[in-house]
């Protein structure tokens, strides 16, 4: 079969309010932000977004309001080379939207109103079978309803598409899910929160966890460790793939521009360590910058960068 995309996403969109603040404030606190900024976001978007300036085939599969904030998401995706054929909006929802406040550090603090994003239905997905299958790499967040979830996860795999899942945040999946995950893409803390849900003990050493989540079922793992760099774990191969150093300036989306990069390499036919390694140097560049779309580096800016691995 042809593969048209490289990259077709199923996931969340939303706008993001973002407010810089010297430090998070602790409950019943008010902090003044020194800035207020809006910008485009949601895990579905940041991925597909992060991926087509990256030079990926991608399109988005996902929900956004009637409104002027999903006007706006629709045309920043267009911009950047998105198809958005079944970027769907819907008449009886605002569009999802996430609040962001980001300490002087780059740590962030978030809270996500899903809004359109929880009507994205498994008939959407049925709808866009032809589109996944077109596809090399379907990826799949945790910002949309599960049930849609694992509709899109049995569409990829029914068409030989491969599945990277970013379980983010962390729920409750059929078995047939996970063991479809090619990889499961999580970071330390959501790794944590799977294996104790799966009633798994928190390994020692960064590459157990990635091991320990092929233990309870995914085909393939990735776990990162901010800064530290991810650990991989897949048959026959476990390794850690070291961080880049860099001064982080916001982290908002970097997970995000992560996951795209994996699933950008692995349909351009990398193992999954080498993804990886594409991946931190991807994740690397985007907290240097402001915002989740707005850090997102292309090709060129990445190719720039030194110590690159190609």
């Amino acid at each position: 079969m042809t593969r048209e995309l490289d990259l077709v996403v199923v996931g969340s969109l939303n706008v993001d309010l973002t407010a810089a603040v010297r430090r998070h404030p602790q409950p019943g606190e008010t902090v003044s932000a020194t800035a207020l900024s809006t910008s485009a976001g949601g895990k579905g978007a940041n991925q597909a977004v992060a991926a087509a300036r990256l030079g990926a085939r991608t399109a988005l599969v996902g929900r956004v309001g009637a409104d002027a904030h999903g006007e706006d998401l629709l045309t920043a995706l267009r911009a950047d080379g998105v198809e958005t054929a079944h970027t769907l909006r819907d008449e009886s929802e605002s569009t999802g939207t996430a609040l962001i406040s980001v300490a002087s550090s780059g740590e962030n603090s978030i809270i996500v109103s899903a809004a359109a994003n929880a009507r994205l239905s498994p008939d959407d997905i049925a709808r866009a079978r032809p589109l996944l299958a077109s596809a090399r790499v379907v990826s799949v967040v945790l910002e949309v309803p599960v049930e849609t979830v694992c509709a899109a996860a049995r569409a990829a795999l029914e068409s030989g598409a491969r599945l990277a899942l970013n379980l983010s945040p962390v729920v409750d999946l059929p078995a047939e899910v996970l063991a479809a995950a090619d990889p499961l893409i999580v970071n330390e803390h959501e790794a944590r929160e799977i294996l104790q849900r799966n009633g798994s003990q928190l390994p020692d050493g960064e590459v157990a966890h990635a091991e320990a989540l092929r233990a309870i079922g995914a085909r393939s793992a990735v776990v990162t460790f901010g800064a530290r760099g991810s650990a991989v774990a897949e048959p026959g191969r476990a390794e850690r793939v070291p961080g880049v150093p860099t001064e982080a300036v916001d982290t908002t989306g970097a997970g995000d521009a992560f996951a795209a990069a994996v699933a950008w390499r692995l349909s351009r036919g990398d193992s999954l360590p080498e993804a990886a390694r594409w991946a931190t140097r991807v994740g690397a560049r985007s907290v240097q910058h402001p915002g989740a779309q707005p850090s997102y580096p292309t090709l060129q800016q990445v190719l720039d960068e030194p110590g690159l691995p190609v």
